[in-house]
């Protein structure tokens, strides 16, 4: 046999020479590393995102307006400048707007990127609508209230601003009408589950800021990342004094549902529900509404 002969019989029909078989291996190999590269690329970037997210949670879920974006010296109004403390010792802020006859008094939370000092001439008009004494309050790390925001100081702020009203006005907590906007809401929620209310009125709160989130950044693990999770849906189910609900149909922050879940989670045997149409997060609070706190502060109240 030549050595042509042998070389020919050493390689089976179909298979590749060794030559062949290395210089085809090549470019697979290549390629393996390439896509190695690609993904370990954006797993660091998937992982800074995450790392970004958890970092900025504090900025992300309390933005707060600048102490100047607001008048701090609403010289045409009756207020009062009151400063306070959380039982971990934070110093806080609030206007206390006295009614000269209040046939109820109202504690106001507000939503985020908001302060007292732009809200004076809202709660002015409250109190003129409502007939109530009304107490406004910076959480801490807004207005000129001290602190970092964070939930467990904020519902100290929460509980804190009613007890202040109570031995300010010489009443029970409990006799005390809650407000809360948005991010007010989910405060007002636990302030009535632990210490009781009058009433409690929510205008475009959540059932969860966790599930809110987690529905915005469907690419992050949010339940399992966020800190600031405020379980309102379990929070309200220990409060059944009156409920007075209302939330925008195309709300693009928090959407409709989610304050739905929250009235349904209510155990109140007085609540109501107001959905309104075109209404988005911002918008101002309609007439309907603001008319309606009032008839149903009195039903509640006879």
């Amino acid at each position: 046999m030549s050595d042509h002969d042998a070389t020919t019989a050493a390689t089976e029909p179909g298979e590749a020479s060794p030559g062949e078989g290395a210089s085809g291996g090549l470019p697979a190999r290549r390629w393996l590393r390439r896509l190695r590269r690609v993904v370990l690329f954006v797993a660091v970037l998937y992982g800074v995102a995450l790392g970004m997210l958890v970092a900025f949670e504090s900025t992300l879920v309390y933005p707060r307006p600048p102490l100047a974006a607001g008048n701090w010296q609403p010289d045409l109004l009756d207020v009062e400048d009151v400063f306070f403390h959380a039982d971990d010792g934070t110093r806080l802020h609030g206007w206390y707007l006295p009614h000269p006859e209040p046939r109820r008094f109202v504690v106001f939370f507000h939503g985020n990127a908001e302060h007292v000092g732009q809200l004076g001439g809202e709660m002015d008009a409250l109190r003129a609508n409502l007939d109530a004494s009304v107490f406004v309050f910076d959480y801490r790390g807004y207005g000129r209230s001290e602190g970092e925001p964070h939930e467990a100081g904020l519902l100290l702020d929460g509980v804190a601003a009613q007890r202040w009203l109570a031995r300010h006005e010489g009443i029970a907590p409990q006799e005390i009408t809650l407000y809360g906007r948005s991010l007010g809401g989910g405060v007002a929620v636990a302030t009535a589950a632990s210490q009781g209310a009058r009433a409690l009125i929510l205008d475009r709160t959540f059932h969860s800021m966790v599930d809110v989130a987690a529905d915005m950044y469907r690419w992050a693990p949010v339940r399992l990342l966020m800190r600031n999770r405020y379980p309102s849906e379990e929070r309200i189910a220990k409060y059944r004094g009156p409920l007075y609900q209302m939330h925008g149909k195309i709300d693009e922050i928090i959407p409709f549902e989610s304050g739905q879940r929250l009235f349904q989670a209510s155990p109140a045997p007085r609540k109501e529900f107001l959905p309104v149409e075109d209404l988005l997060h911002n918008d101002p609070a309609p007439r309907p509404w603001q008319q309606g706190i009032a008839e149903f502060l009195r039903s509640v109240e006879r």
